[in-house]
């Protein structure tokens, strides 16, 4: 424990004067060096890449009274700290991290930094795919309600950027990364949602076990007084109900529940205590795919416990058009239109992406492939993917068992040229689907910079 089990008020009374280890000066690095200074601790940063490749939010953290080391983390950037806060980017085992263990000083992450220093209820959202989605819509959803609602974390917005500022009568919708989760202490979620589980950053936490493992902190500090929303269709996430003290809320998409939310006759209906309360027809839906739908049911089983109002669920649900590099259509180029689902980083969500199209589709993957198995890829693209247009460092990993299915492929040094070989191998009706399965940082700064980097390759198709 670091000093005090206070939050709110209490725990910013303790950071004052406090020195803070801050490492990894990414976007969550710099927003939790912000806060501590703003609350008046004393930060050493440090980060492994060289200063000519910091930020400049985190060059400038050195004007705000923060020390600032790059190029790795030496001793110096340690000494004294009575608590370290560590990016999410930064692996757990490395030298550094060890030896402040060692003596005792706890490490934690940015989320559960800004979670002890506000005070607002928290929904946090995980699971290997489809988090972004549903907490974005599931803040869509609470913006009809009269509390305050804040939504960040993983999708965009580090919540110590807003730890001062948000009040404590609103409500934060968070989505939560197992590298985010692996860090937390006493972090504790109201509703801790969990919408499925597959194998992903096995490069980062060795095993599938190790990943549910901290996937599963998400409900280590509930309560009886708090909610677990759990997937009843995938068995992984199915079997942590027996993990968490929370009360659980199931969804499904495939059959009735005792007590839930869930499809009936192609209306989402919820049954809670015994009452049935149909909340609108799937056909209100503007997302594509059967995936979709389940980010639907889980955001509604959110929105439910904090006693929305049925019909307010479903306007919500039929004005949200999804977010941004999530098979975003980007182009009709004559009858071949192109999608960006550049957040598609694992072979469970390319897979989803696939099942979404009944149209032949011309896809573009690869980049790095954190360790994946990229078979069952390969069998779902048998019958759906016409070509294969392959990037990254990776791509030797997905060629083999695509060319083994059967599937005709081409390799593209860069995304202009990707686009522009899926555009030669295209036909009028085809989908051309950016969709990598695999994650970005070979070739690019994130996701987003990938999809944008696609999108700006087929528009450029138009001029």
């Amino acid at each position: 424990m670091s000093g005090t089990t206070e939050r709110g008020e209490g725990y910013r009374r303790w950071l004052a004067g406090r020195t803070v280890s801050v490492v990894g000066l990414a976007k969550s690095g710099i927003a939790a060096a912000r806060l501590i200074r703003r609350l008046g601790g004393r930060v050493l940063a440090s980060d492994a890449g060289a200063r000519e490749t910091l930020s400049a939010e985190a060059r400038g953290l050195e004007e705000l009274g923060c020390a600032v080391w790059a190029g790795g983390h030496p001793e110096r950037a340690f000494q004294d700290a009575e608590l370290v806060v560590v990016s999410p980017g930064v692996p757990l085992d490395i030298p550094a991290l060890k030896t402040v263990r060692a003596r005792g000083v706890p490490v934690i992450g940015e989320l559960e930094l800004a979670w002890r220093v506000m005070e607002a209820d928290l929904i946090a959202i995980t699971g290997t795919n489809g988090k972004t989605t549903t907490t974005a819509l599931t803040g869509e959803l609470l913006s009809g309600q009269v509390r305050p609602v804040l939504v960040g974390g993983n999708i965009g917005t580090p919540l110590s950027d807003r730890a001062l500022d948000f009040p404590a009568d609103g409500l934060i919708v968070a989505e939560a990364s197992s590298f985010q989760l692996e860090t937390t202490d006493r972090f504790r979620p109201r509703v801790a949602a969990v919408l499925n589980l597959t194998p992903d950053h096995l490069d980062r936490h060795g095993t599938f076990e190790r990943y549910v493992e901290a996937k599963a902190r998400i409900f280590a500090n509930q309560t009886d007084a708090d909610c677990a929303v759990l997937n009843h269709d995938d068995p992984a996430t199915a079997a942590l109900a027996s993990r968490t003290p929370g009360r659980v809320l199931w969804f499904s998409r495939l059959r009735p529940l005792a007590h839930g939310v869930f499809l009936r006759d192609e209306w989402i209906v919820a049954k809670l205590n015994g009452h049935v309360e149909p909340i609108c027809p799937v056909t209100d839906i503007t997302l594509r795919g059967q995936h979709n739908v389940e980010n639907v049911l889980a955001a509604a089983a959110c929105a439910l416990w904090t006693g929305m109002a049925p019909e307010a669920i479903r306007r919500g649900i039929a004005a949200f058009r999804g977010v941004a590099h999530r098979i975003e259509r980007v182009y009709d180029d004559g009858g071949v239109v192109y999608y960006n689902d550049s957040k598609g980083t694992n072979v469970a969500s390319t897979i989803r992406a696939l099942e979404s199209f009944p149209e032949p589709v011309i896809l573009i993957a690869g980049g790095k492939g954190k360790g994946q198995d990229f078979s069952a890829l390969a069998e779902a693209a048998r019958g759906r993917v016409r070509h294969a247009i392959l990037i990254g460092v990776d791509r030797d990993k997905l060629r083999g068992p695509l060319v083994k299915a059967g599937i005709p492929l081409d390799e593209a040094e860069s995304m202009e040229d990707a686009v522009r070989r899926a555009r030669d191998a295209a036909r009028v009706g085809d989908v051309v689907l950016l969709s990598p399965a695999c994650a970005s940082f070979d070739m690019f700064q994130n996701f987003e910079h990938r999809g944008d980097a696609f999108k700006a390759a087929v528009l450029r198709l138009g001029r």
